[in-house]
């Protein structure tokens, strides 16, 4: 690793030296999906970025364990304290969990269309009830819950005795509590600010289960604390999820892990900050949001058309991913002319290869400012995974590439090793790092047809040799050239 790799941590506000655990192990928790919905840009862009670390501490060396949950329970309630995927159940007249495995389902392919890497681990919160139990009963014992009506709620006063509550979002307890309005079950917590770690449900709540306390559900920030620290241990290194998780869902967290183990859990906090559009917050209410089927279609009022999947994953990480960013046609145009540009200079680098018995003619000059291109990609990745400047240095690097392909810049000016290292170096942070594929619009069947068409104007000359070329080469590709007395067709090698 070139240079020293220096992260923003959110409890300090401040850059640090990412310095793991338990070296060269690296635990990552990441918020993940609550499944009764579409998956809409935002979730993209906070798995996008963090797959993009993922990526990076595995090129490093490092040997990552990376955890993203399934929050598949009902806490999420609407305006009517109905659980959301209780009420998408009775809507589409489906099981619960028929609901949970739909959009989970969908959420797969979503990641799968952007490239995104699935975790090692990923844990579902009904799959980890007894935990979430264990935990309450813990919270319990040691006097930061208490059980009321039915309900078991943390208690921040009591917590505050001996921690900090609100020092991942810097906020106030008196301030908070000068803020907060009394919702469902209010009357039953000893303080507004007080948070559910079991609810008692409803006489209509479906998603429920039998427990001393009541037949219930668990809280929301629950199931964050056990599975983080179930399968990275009661202090591992990174936690990570959307900005509008910071306050109150890790807040809570924190106060969770530490009020049952003592600990806080992660050492480094990371949160992706929001999308706009036009300059203007990104909201289903305000009509400006799209879905990501709907960017790569373009069907969508405020979309001129569409793009693809690779040119949204290339747009979303020409911005730092603690940056807001901003939807418009202009800049997703511009990103779709940068993702080609970057397409086609990896296209041609992985063609290349230095020609064998070259005599070197090192310009030292060439050679110096291809090395700190290099250079300057890992120290854009080690500042914070900044991929925005490190997809700068590869610009950089597609000009050299561009160079060689034209011939103002030959291989023996820099010399094998400098070739080699920009070829890997290239790549490996085009693909292996910032996740980009080449990807292309072309048809496979108008492709057919150019050679099909090909193929008949090499008959009609009697050029036989051409005509066993293409013949042969559709072959290889499974096609069988069929000369009929109506003309010439093809079919499948069977």
């Amino acid at each position: 690793m070139i240079g020293k790799l220096r992260v923003v941590n959110s409890l300090s506000r401040e850059k640090e030296v990412f310095e793991p655990l338990n070296a060269p192990h690296v635990g990552m928790y990441v918020c993940g999906p609550t499944v009764y919905s579409d998956v809409h840009l935002g979730n993209v862009r906070t798995f996008m970025s963090f797959d993009v670390i993922y990526r990076y501490l595995q090129f490093l060396g490092y040997k990552v364990r990376y955890v993203r949950n399934i929050t598949d329970v009902g806490h999420l309630l609407d305006d009517t304290g109905e659980d959301k995927i209780s009420r998408k159940a009775k809507l589409e007249n489906l099981e619960p969990m028929e609901i949970v495995q739909k959009y989970t389902n969908d959420f797969h392919r979503v990641m799968e269309t952007f490239n995104i890497l699935p975790p090692d681990i990923e844990p579902t919160a009904t799959g980890h009830l007894m935990e979430q139990l264990d935990m309450i009963q813990e919270l319990v014992d040691n006097g930061f819950a208490y059980e009321s009506n039915g309900s078991v709620y943390f208690d921040i006063s009591k917590f505050n005795e001996k921690y900090d509550y609100g020092k991942l979002s810097g906020r106030k307890t008196e301030d908070l509590l000068n803020q907060t309005r009394e919702l469902d079950g209010g009357s039953d917590k000893r303080s507004p600010l007080d948070f559910a770690l079991w609810k008692k449900a409803a006489p209509e709540h479906i998603m429920r289960w039998n427990t001393k306390w009541s037949d219930g559900f668990p809280g929301w920030h629950l199931e964050c604390s056990v599975m983080s620290t179930k399968y990275l241990g009661e202090e591992f290194d990174i936690h990570g999820g959307g900005m509008d998780l910071k306050f109150p869902h890790h807040e809570c967290e924190i106060a969770q892990n530490a009020g049952s183990t003592g600990k806080e859990g992660a050492k480094y906090w990371m949160h992706t900050n929001m999308l706009t559009v036009n300059g203007t917050k990104m909201s289903k209410s305000l009509g400006n949001s799209f879905l990501p089927h709907e960017l790569i279609s373009g069907d969508h009022e405020l979309l001129e058309h569409g793009y693809s999947p690779m040119t949204i994953r290339f747009f979303m990480l020409q911005s730092h991913y603690a940056s807001t960013l901003d939807f418009s046609n202009e800049a997703l145009d511009a990103a779709q002319k940068g993702y080609m540009k970057l397409a086609n200079g990896l296209r041609l680098i992985k063609n290349y290869e230095y020609p064998e018995g070259l005599a070197e003619e090192i310009n030292t000059k060439q050679a110096e400012q291809i090395n700190k291109i290099c250079d300057n990609c890992y120290h854009a990745m080690n500042d914070d995974f900044n991929t925005a400047l490190t997809i700068g240095h590869l610009f950089n690097l597609v000009k050299k590439v561009n160079s060689i392909q034209t011939g103002q810049l030959k291989f023996e000016e820099i010399g094998k090793e400098t070739f080699e290292r920009m070829k890997s170096t290239f790549i490996a942070f085009c693909e292996e790092i910032l996740g980009l594929k080449l990807e292309t619009n072309l048809s496979s069947q108008n492709l057919l047809e150019v050679i099909l068409e090909e193929y008949k104007v090499a008959k009609e000359a009697k050029n036989y040799d051409k005509v066993d070329e293409l013949r042969a080469k559709l072959k290889a590709e499974g096609v069988i050239v069929k000369d009929m007395k109506t003309g010439i067709d093809w079919a499948f090698e069977e």
